[in-house]
């Protein structure tokens, strides 16, 4: 059975993952920790690299090397087995679709996106054994989901049936400052580490231009939720679509596409298109588009149920309509970030203005951070239910990861799974 798609050897890891394979490779043929496997053609010929072939082994060789590069890992090397536990024992594993067998058959892949993960947040790893926030945000919160993530672009690759396909476009619907712009900054980089080219987007950067903002404000002036950038009609819907179009064309060298952004800085933070001279250039062969928004995947509701959240959410709701087909379809997977409670983005963005200020950077005070979230509450209130017992507009079986932040924006204890 030939794949398409190029994969490298990272790619490849989960080739003997029973969830994703389907027995493609028996359970008994499952690699041990420190014996990854290499990607050669096809299934059929993944192959084992000559490497200490048990768990105890592995960990038993390294502590006995000397060398100054086994010194650099030998943290790693000794607490192995608890790290490994400690990823085991993460409340999204199971949502993720991993059993303790292919964390163990894959660990030595784990191990080293972890150590990508704590480089791009800048974690030492000597202070993992006393800072619990940094152990359970790297082992049980952003390594599954990245794992989830590659697992999904795996899939993605063998049911194109092409040499070259179209990038994976991971939708993340997530309110603001539970932490999104974070983990999708942390997933890119780690995908381009192991040499699957990524690129982001986010709604944000589709917003009206000032002048256009300033034009739907003027023609609905009695209504709250318009008045700034936000909420649905709030954006170039077409530019956004002509974006993701251009982002999935990306399949050979040579191709490229810059990518709009906003800058919230201008007009005293009203903010503007950023000048195209400064947009960004993503060039392809590219794997993975990841595509974030606060109100992403977003189901509109009846008039009159609009109607009864906030009588001004009319216009907003009717405008959702045209989102999932121009955004919402470009998607082929979700990753749902759900919090316990919509009213804990007023603490979350007070505390960011508020580090701003004291940064000595320009940021809004207290009133005004308390204005700004409110116009989003009634979306919150309207849309959030829906998407968290149905799941997002375009959502598949298998294709979407839903987990849940308490208000620290850690993982909550206990934990749902995904509606679809």
């Amino acid at each position: 059975m030939a794949v398409a798609g190029g994969f490298g050897p990272a790619e490849c890891v989960f080739m003997v993952s029973r969830p994703f394979c389907g027995g493609l490779v028996s359970r008994g043929a499952s690699v041990t920790a420190g014996d990854p496997t290499r990607f050669d053609g096809g299934i059929s010929n993944c192959r084992r690299r000559g490497a200490a072939r048990t768990l105890g082994a592995s960990v038993r060789c390294w502590r006995t090397k000397a060398s100054s590069s086994t010194r650099k890992v030998g943290w790693q090397a000794v607490h192995r087995m608890s790290l490994e536990d400690l990823a085991l024992a993460s409340p999204i594993l199971g949502s993720c679709g991993f059993f303790a067998e292919d964390v163990r058959a894959g660990w030595s892949f784990w191990i080293d996106v972890a150590g990508k993960i704590m480089a791009h947040l800048k974690f030492n790893p000597g202070d993992l054994d006393t800072d619990k926030s940094q152990r359970t945000r790297v082992y049980q919160y952003y390594l599954p989901v990245f794992m989830w993530c590659h697992k999904q672009l795996i899939a993605h690759k063998i049911a194109s049936g092409s040499s070259t396909p179209a990038p994976l476009v991971i939708g993340i619907s997530a309110p603001q400052g539970c932490g999104k712009s974070t983990i999708v900054a942390c997933l890119q980089d780690v995908f381009n580490s192991l040499g699957m080219a990524a690129a982001s987007i986010s709604i944000d950067d589709f917003y009206l231009t000032c002048a256009d903002q300033t034009a739907l404000a003027k023609a609905n002036p009695d209504n709250p939720l318009v008045q700034l950038r936000g909420n649905a009609c709030t954006h170039d819907v077409p530019l956004g679509t002509t974006t993701l179009t251009s982002l999935r064309s990306l399949t050979d060298t040579g191709r490229k596409v810059q990518v709009p952004r906003y800058d919230k800085s201008k007009n005293q933070g009203r903010g503007d298109r950023a000048d195209q001279a400064c947009w960004p250039v993503v060039e392809g062969p590219l794997s993975v588009v990841l595509f974030e928004g606060w109100m992403l995947g977003f189901r509109p509701v009846e008039a009159a149920e609009a109607a009864a959240v906030d009588t001004n959410l009319g216009i907003v709701n009717e405008t959702l309509k045209g989102y999932e087909a121009a955004w919402d379809s470009f998607v082929d997977c979700w990753l749902v970030v759900k919090v316990q409670d919509p009213e804990y983005v007023f603490k979350w963005r007070l505390e960011a203005e508020q580090a701003m200020r004291a940064s000595g950077q320009p940021g809004m005070t207290d009133e005004q951070v308390k204005d700004f979230v409110t116009s989003y509450m009634p979306a919150y209130r309207a849309y959030l239910p829906g998407l968290y017992s149905k799941g997002p507009t375009t959502a598949m079986e298998g294709k979407v990861l839903m987990i849940e932040v308490d208000k620290n924006r850690a993982l909550a204890d206990s934990q749902a799974h995904a509606p679809v």
